[in-house]
């Protein structure tokens, strides 16, 4: 079995004028938001120390690859940055995936949408319309090695920061 988390960035800030997308900050709430789905996934998963984290190289999905890294206690330096996960199609997204190491049985990527919603929808049976910033999907393949995903993975989770709130 392979467990895949998908998690979109954190909300980014517009407020600074003339700068490039990819270098866009958090805002405030996303930080917080960042926080808070994290910590809701360090009590609900095992030994994230075994974990592999890829991060697109944008602002905003590195700092939040790093908060859930502080929370759920992986070291940052085993985070690796892949810029092919800036803006990348759904194809894209699943060749990345299947490239994964097969050492690790669990996998989080942080990236973009509409990638992640796409992914969803095309390896599960679930209907998903959007995945929110700072949402997180959890998607379990039954296979051994990642290059042999396919369509027909469970959708094991879907969780969001206005879920949590509520």
């Amino acid at each position: 079995m392979k467990t895949l988390y998908l998690i979109r960035h954190a909300k980014s800030s517009w407020s600074i004028d003339g700068i490039e997308d990819r270098d866009r900050p958090l805002k405030g709430r996303g930080i917080r938001d960042a926080h808070l789905v994290s910590e809701y996934l360090r009590d609900e998963i095992d030994s994230p120390q075994d974990f592999s984290f890829y991060s697109s190289p944008a602002t905003r999905a590195l700092h939040t690859a790093l908060i859930f890294a502080k929370n759920l206690g992986v070291p940052a330096n085993k985070m690796c940055i892949n810029d092919h996960l800036y803006h990348c199609g759904v194809s894209e997204l699943i060749d990345i995936v299947r490239r994964t190491s097969s050492i690790h049985d669990t996998a989080f990527y942080f990236a973009h949408n509409p990638a992640i919603t796409d992914f969803v929808n095309e390896m599960t049976n679930a209907s998903v319309k959007n995945v929110p910033t700072s949402g997180v999907v959890c998607v379990r393949f039954d296979c051994k090695d990642w290059n042999a995903i396919n369509k027909g993975a469970e959708l094991i989770q879907f969780e969001y920061p206005k879920r949590l709130k509520n």
